[in-house]
């Protein structure tokens, strides 16, 4: 028990308290919050070939959500519904560096379960600027939404466009997926070319974030293996776009980005699909304003046993920006699009959001509160449009308070 105890109070010792970002090569990446000028506790041996770096993320959400009763009028319908606290997301990781050309994360979400509970687990070896391979589970290279670090978003809720399903006209609904990719576990080959071109070429399970195990086989239809082939190119003439959607410690700097990604999943969906997906990118960064904006599409192809023909063509998109009228205050705005029902069918839902973020500087404290409106436009009928926002609340009040350390 004495040596446990010597060996604690020695390692409370050795913890550095300077800003990890001093020097370029110890700035590590978590996507989860930046460790860049951030001080902190930290572990680092003498020669500067091994650091370690422990963090925290904490979020605590008060949600109401109001639903259409969709003309049905039924006496025990729950107008509020899915409303009250919750915790999206309490993170415990650590990142580190070893011998200057390794580094790595692991990440848990204590608010999730299952396979999810592994939030990310991934260590990266850099042979050369433009050449980097990671390797473990990690964000599939799709989506600036996701891409963009968990605790340093615009809004506390991701556009619905990218976090709902599709819906499919029939009773395989429990097979529909959403757009985006998310988390997964695989293998990605990626690197940055003059600093101005960012690439990213991954081979992933394609079962997203809820599993870990190796469950894929040969594609009956495509006679390849069933897995997430997935690729993105990203020009920034002004340097890698930030990690973040505005920084409020970083106002004065210029930042343009625009990427255009795809992928391909071949048996997807427990076997159902093969699903093809393409997205554009833009962000802009021009001191106190922040702008970003993306399109995407997901084509469902039914493999040949599910006896489905017709192939099924989703889209979406949003545009979001942001302005600092201090340090402290920033207003948001978003306008989400989405083609839920496939464009088989007229029909599509507009979600315009109104956000407020509040920064609580040097306590490491953010607030976030927003306001959504679901809309529907150019449906058939009534039913059409019922159908189409199932499961989506008309409106939405959301509050997020955020610790991170």
């Amino acid at each position: 028990m004495k040596a446990i105890t010597l060996f604690f109070i020695s390692g409370l010792l050795s913890v550095s308290f300077s800003a990890l970002a001093q020097n370029a090569d110890t700035v590590l990446e978590n996507n989860i919050i930046s460790m860049e000028g951030k001080k902190g506790i930290s572990w680092q041996t003498p020669a500067g070939d091994f650091l370690f770096k422990p963090y925290v993320l904490v979020q605590s959400t008060a949600v109401i959500k109001y639903y259409d009763d969709e003309g049905l009028n039924l006496a025990d319908k729950h107008h509020i519904n899915n409303s009250g606290f919750g915790i999206p997301f309490a993170m415990v990781g650590f990142s580190g560096k070893a011998f200057n050309r390794v580094t790595f994360n692991l990440a848990l979400n204590a608010a999730a379960s299952g396979s999810a509970l592994l939030n990310q687990a991934w260590f990266d070896i850099k042979v050369k600027d433009e050449v980097q391979f990671t390797i473990g589970k990690f964000k599939t290279p799709f989506n600036n939404a996701y891409l963009s670090r968990i605790g340093e978003t615009l809004f506390p809720v991701l556009p619905g466009s990218l976090s709902a399903s599709v819906n499919l006209p029939f009773d395989i609904n429990s097979v529909n997926p959403v757009i985006a990719t998310g988390f997964d576990v695989g293998v990605q080959m990626h690197g940055s070319l003059s600093k101005k071109w960012q690439y990213q070429l991954g081979l992933f399970n394609g079962t997203g974030i809820g599993i870990n195990e190796p469950t894929r086989y040969i594609s009956e239809d495509v006679h390849i293996p069933s897995l997430l082939y997935s690729g993105r190119l990203a020009f920034s003439p002004y340097g890698p776009a930030p990690l973040n959607q505005s920084d409020p410690d970083n106002l004065h700097d210029t930042k343009l980005m625009i990427a255009l990604s795809a992928s391909y999943n071949a048996g997807a969906n427990n076997e159902s699909s093969n699903d093809l997906r393409s997205g554009i990118e833009f962000l802009y960064q021009k001191n106190r304003f922040f702008l970003s904006s993306e399109a995407y599409m997901l084509n469902m192809d039914f493999v040949k046993k599910q006896q489905v023909s017709q192939k099924y063509l989703f889209w979406g998109g949003y545009l979001q920006g942001a302005y600092f009228l201090s340090r402290k205050i920033q207003p948001a705005l978003r306008l989400d699009l989405y083609d839920r029902n496939s464009t088989s069918e007229d029909g599509l839902l507009y979600m315009p959001a109104a956000g407020m973020n509040y920064y609580f500087l040097g306590q490491n404290l953010k607030l976030q509160g927003m306001y959504q409106f679901l809309g529907k436009s150019g449906h058939k009928d009534k039913f059409s449009a019922d159908d189409d926002d199932n499961g989506m609340s008309e409106h939405m009040v959301t509050f997020l308070l955020q610790f991170s350390f």
